[in-house]
């Protein structure tokens, strides 16, 4: 079960607890974590169709990921789904906005920010963009290499630079599995005299938010075709994920439609 929510709050869809907050809940209640800076950080998940196929894939790695604090449904189809259940989410909440308006938040806050991604040896363009987009925010930057492992000495480095810098948020932009491997290890053993509260897994946010890559237009993202967008955008790096996975996710659908059936006859 989800530790930061009440079951009141979430829902059982795809056996994940994922809350039913709108975007500026979802905000709100993230921002208010990172504020908070007490206890073990507070790791912060979004599955999308591709997170929910891999995960079922490995039963072992999915029930790792239930015990994040805060899950929220990224991708449309995620949200259509829970109209099996008997709540329904009220709208998508992606890592990419609340990237940007944690971001935004973090500046009028004055929070300190770690950003653990982008391409090996790029810290100095990436701080360069952020005091762009982002006048004032403060952040340190760690650009791993390509052969970063959550349990190698560039994971060690970062944990180290965490514990000095105890920012209030921590972006985990490595990608899945990575990111969340990376995650649990640092709420793991992140003492407790460590203020770093917050700890989100978000993907290619950071290339978005600064415009390194463009998102789809709003219209898409309404309708659910982001996907659609990202594929013709990057076709040779993303045609697996939007043909082979996602038409596995239909088989993994029909089966969380009886366990839906199941559960409401309980």
């Amino acid at each position: 079960m989800n530790q930061s929510a009440t079951p009141s709050q979430t829902i059982d869809l795809f056996e994940l607890s994922i809350r039913t907050e709108n975007f500026a809940q979802a905000h709100r209640s993230l921002l208010d974590a990172a504020k908070q800076g007490s206890g073990r950080p507070k790791v912060v998940v979004t599955p999308n169709v591709d997170h929910i196929v891999r995960l079922d894939a490995q039963a072992e790695f999915k029930q790792l990921y239930k015990t994040a604090d805060y899950i929220y449904a990224d991708g449309m189809p995620v949200v259509w789904a829970s109209r099996m259940s008997s709540a329904r989410l009220p709208e998508r909440v992606t890592g990419a906005d609340l990237f940007v308006s944690l971001c935004r938040s973090a500046v009028t806050e004055k929070l300190r920010v770690f950003m653990l991604g982008g391409m090996p040896g790029q810290e100095a363009e990436l701080k360069a963009d952020f005091a762009r987009v982002y006048p004032g925010l403060e952040i340190t930057l760690l650009c791993p290499s390509m052969k970063f492992s959550t349990d190698g000495d560039e994971a060690n480095e970062a944990i180290r630079q965490i514990i000095a810098l105890q920012p209030h948020i921590v972006f985990v932009c490595l990608g899945m599995p990575k990111q969340e491997h990376f995650a649990f290890r640092l709420r793991k053993e992140l003492p407790d005299s460590v203020h770093a509260p917050l700890v989100m897994c978000v993907g290619a946010a950071m290339e978005f938010a600064l415009n390194k890559k463009k998102r789809a237009p709003l219209w898409m993202q309404k309708i659910g075709f982001e996907w659609l967008w990202r594929l013709l955008s990057e076709p040779r790096r993303l045609w697996q994920r939007y043909t082979v996975q996602g038409s596995k996710y239909g088989g993994i659908l029909l089966r969380e439609h009886k366990r839906q059936q199941a559960l409401r006859q309980q």
